[in-house]
């Protein structure tokens, strides 16, 4: 809708043109000669040259003396970190959950890392018979949830290992099991989610329903977030290679590159 309004408005062609150089500075992300930024916008280097005096000027772009290539500068850093302090995850998975929820048919949600652990933040209902009991402010068990686990896995905290270190030691109390053994049936399966890119709990774990839940990450490689289906078991498909598996990676990876993240191969594994 924003794209259609904008193209609608008669704006400043000249401008357009000029950041065409700048996209193919930026994508390359190393300083570049004249020619070469000048072939990859379409456009002859005289012309070129003339935005390139212009953006030397503001402080966007940069050249070196001894080279004379070209590179971003200053204030285009300046602009990317304000920009990025303005992305909040919370706000910007708004569209992304809602589709994801349409395309999977399932209760989806989104969690960040809280004071008190995994914590739901935002959820869209898909109005399923059964109801899954899930409510914005729920801290979820490190252990036995799909959230949990996708935080364990990927989230990097001393607070996190505190707290997963706490939750098994509860966990070995209660079923008399030796902390030993139940770290490492852990360890092999957050293995297993590192391998594949997101986290999976199943009705053994929480008694009926299956989950999934996918990392999201921000500019800094960091994860902030983790965007969560759950489902009843028969009707929630868990395997690894199902299509809501993908359709959940792809969700948070959508959701990652809005934040600034540039998706590796590393996490496009489902």
């Amino acid at each position: 809708m924003v794209t259609k309004v904008a193209s609608d408005r008669q704006g400043i062609q000249s401008i357009e043109v000029g950041f065409r150089l700048l996209s193919v500075l930026a994508a390359t992300n190393r300083p570049m000669m004249l020619r070469d930024i000048a072939k990859g916008a379409s456009m002859p280097a005289a012309k070129a040259h003339r935005y390139m005096v212009s953006f030397l000027r503001i402080g966007i772009v940069e050249q070196d003396a001894g080279s004379g290539r070209y590179d971003l500068g200053a204030y285009a850093l300046e602009l990317g970190l304000s920009g990025l302090g303005r992305l909040d995850p919370v706000r910007l998975s708004g569209p992304i959950l809602e589709a994801l929820c349409e395309e999977i048919q399932e209760t989806v949600a989104l969690a960040v890392w809280g004071n008190r652990g995994a914590t739901i933040v935002r959820i869209i209902d898909a109005g399923a018979p059964v109801t899954i009991t899930l409510r914005a402010g729920t801290v979820l068990p490190l252990y036995s949830s799909a959230t949990g686990r996708a935080f364990s896995a990927f989230y990097r905290s001393p607070f996190l290992k505190k707290m997963l270190d706490e939750e098994l030691r509860q966990i070995a109390e209660s079923s008399k099991t030796a902390i030993t053994t139940i770290r490492r049936q852990l360890e092999k399966s957050l293995t297993e989610i590192r391998a594949r890119g997101i986290g999976r709990a199943t009705g053994s774990l929480t008694p009926g329903i299956n989950g999934f839940s996918a990392p999201v990450y921000d500019h800094t490689g960091s994860m902030v977030a983790a965007i969560t289906a759950l489902g009843s078991m028969g009707e929630f498909d868990a395997e690894w290679d199902s299509p809501l598996a993908s359709a959940m990676i792809s969700a948070a990876q959508s959701l990652s590159h809005r934040l600034g993240y540039l998706c590796t191969a590393k996490q496009i594994k489902a």
